[in-house]
Order: C-alpha cells, then sequence, then structure tokens
C-alpha cells in the first residue's frame, strides 16, 4: 500500500487547474490538492486505487464539460492529461522528468540537458523525445529581474515584474539613484559596478537581466559578464545606431557573434511604447515571449495555441 498523485501534464482549451497541479491520494482515503477543482477529481480517485493496487502509472485524458467548467468559474469546457503514479520523494527545487507516454511509463529520468532547458523554461510542460513523452515537472524559485540601471524604466519593470510574482534586483553604480525611495518596487538594492553586480546576484537559468544604463563603462563590461551567466534573458536599451556600435566594441574586445545573439537589443516588443511605463511592459512582454519559447507576435495571427502548455493530443 502506498500514496499515490495525480498530475496535471496538459491540457487543452480551458481548464479548471494548471499544468503542475496536483491531487494526493493517501492510502488512508484522505486527499491532498486538486487537479480540476472537483470536476473529475471522483474518477482520479478510483484509477489512483487502481494504481496503488497495480502498481502501474495510468496516463488519462478528461474532458471538461461546459457545464462542469462554468462551476469552477470558466467560459467553456476543455480536456485535461493526468499522469497518476505512486508518490516518490518531491524536490524543493529542481526538475523531476518522467515518461508519461511510450516505452517505460513512469520510469524517471536523468537527463541533464532536458533539466537544463526545464529551468530555463521555468514552468512544468511536456517534451516529445523520439518515441516517449515526458512530462518536466519544475519546482523552482519564482524568476528573478535583474536591472541594472536605477532609472524611471527600472521602477516601471520592477512594478510590473512583481505582479507576476517575481524577485526583482536593480543595481547602479551610483548611490544617489540606487535608493529605496526611486525604486520602491525592488525587492533588492545594490550600489554596484557591473562585475560586482553580477557576483552577487549570480544570474542562473531563471533570471532575466535588463540593462538601462545608456553608458559604455556600465554596459559594456555589464553585458559581457552577463553572457558568461546562464540568465534566459539578456535585454539592452538604446537605438539602433547605437546597438551596432556597442555590438562593434564587444566584437573588437573577443565577444563572439553567436554569444551576441543572444542579447536582445534594442529590447522589447514593437507596441508603440513610449513612456517608461509602456516600455517597462514592452520589454517585460519580450522576456514572458523568450522564457515561453514563443515570437511574441499578434494572438490572431498566430496558428498554434493561444497558451505555452500543448495537451498530448496536440503533439501526436
Amino acid at each position: 500500500m502506498t500514496d499515490v498523485v495525480a498530475t496535471v501534464v496538459a491540457t487543452r482549451s480551458s481548464s479548471p487547474r494548471p499544468v503542475g497541479s496536483k491531487l494526493v491520494v493517501r492510502e488512508d482515503g484522505s486527499l491532498e490538492g486538486s487537479v480540476s477543482g472537483g470536476c473529475v477529481e471522483s474518477d482520479v480517485v478510483l484509477a489512483a486505487q487502481e494504481v496503488r493496487e497495480s502498481g502501474v502509472p495510468r496516463l488519462v485524458t478528461y474532458g471538461i464539460t461546459d457545464d462542469m467548467a462554468f462551476s469552477v468559474g470558466l467560459p467553456c469546457g476543455g480536456k485535461i492529461d493526468v499522469f497518476i503514479e505512486p508518490l516518490g520523494s518531491t524536490p524543493k527545487r529542481g526538475v523531476v522528468l518522467t515518461v508519461i507516454a511510450g516505452e517505460g511509463v513512469g520510469e524517471k529520468l536523468d537527463d541533464p540537458e532536458l533539466v537544463q532547458a526545464a529551468l530555463r523554461r521555468g514552468r512544468s510542460h511536456v517534451i516529445a523525445a523520439g518515441d516517449r513523452t515526458v512530462f518536466a515537472d519544475v519546482f523552482a524559485d519564482p524568476p528573478r529581474l535583474l536591472v541594472y540601471g536605477a532609472v524611471d524604466t527600472a521602477e516601471s519593470l520592477c512594478a510590473a515584474a512583481k505582479l507576476l510574482g517575481w524577485r526583482t534586483i536593480v543595481a547602479d553604480a551610483r548611490p544617489r539613484f540606487a535608493t529605496e525611495a526611486r525604486m520602491p518596487s525592488a525587492d533588492e538594492l545594490l550600489v554596484a559596478w557591473p562585475e560586482e553586480a553580477l557576483a552577487q546576484v549570480g544570474p542562473d537559468a531563471a533570471t532575466a537581466i535588463v540593462v538601462l544604463t545608456h553608458d559604455d563603462k556600465f554596459d559594456l563590461p555589464l553585458v559581457r559578464g552577463a553572457l558568461a551567466t546562464d540568465a534566459f534573458y539578456i535585454g539592452w536599451i538604446g537605438s539602433r545606431r547605437n546597438q551596432e556600435r556597442r555590438r562593434g566594441l564587444l566584437l573588437e574586445d573577443g565577444v563572439g557573434e553567436a554569444e551576441l545573439d543572444r542579447v536582445s537589443g534594442p529590447a522589447g516588443l514593437d507596441v508603440g511604447a513610449d513612456s517608461p511605463a509602456e516600455t517597462a511592459v514592452s520589454i517585460l512582454g519580450e522576456i514572458l515571449a523568450v522564457r515561453a519559447a514563443r515570437e511574441g507576435g499578434r494572438l490572431r495571427e498566430g496558428a498554434g495555441r493561444i497558451h505555452a502548455v500543448a495537451a498530448l493530443a496536440d503533439r501526436k
């Protein structure tokens, strides 16, 4: 006898709970969590009992009817894919790779490249791995936003990022700029030169970096140092002309073309931004698109799914 966990691994259309949501069915019959807000829990419990008895994991697809969806506050129904397996240990941080379809269902994989890619994406998702389908269950701290340059746009960026639950850090070598009064939305303020700021923050695959200083003595070392980290996004504001000039300086300094291709400059999506707040929305929009591996265009002109996580049926 053992506890069983059911996890939403993919969705289609609307769904009551997001990918990664879990329902734990204890061997004493008690329940913890939810996979559908109550729509299909009773059937999941029955499937969990079968998994407990057989020890064989199962992938189950449920249709959420319009009536069910309406009862939990959704405008329309959809489908969810739920993977049910014996409950193992859950890490506080990291990625658990589980085969959910194909050969070796239930097998846990040890693939550093897939783990790193999943951490960079920052959310649980399905991966097509040859003839097998793998669920990357991501357990990670909230993403971080490091802004170098304590200017008006930095405060707007931090205010917007905090709405997403991100941790915000603003750094600047100028003490009179990097103050709590000027940057009230920053979780952390650093009065530091670029190299010092990067050393203190230690950007990882869940960190986005935006450079706002418009000053070579700050911009160039910050970007050069950022390229040596695993940051999933590096953005640099400034005119196209200035972008080319600074790019040339970095190339002369030995930075490779492929490395510089990681830099988004000018940073942001083309939304006609003018004010600091609009510029922040433009930049944060691009950061979100990069993190989800999306182009960031208009939804009505796209051919794919609106949401970033596809259901298994969409991958067949």
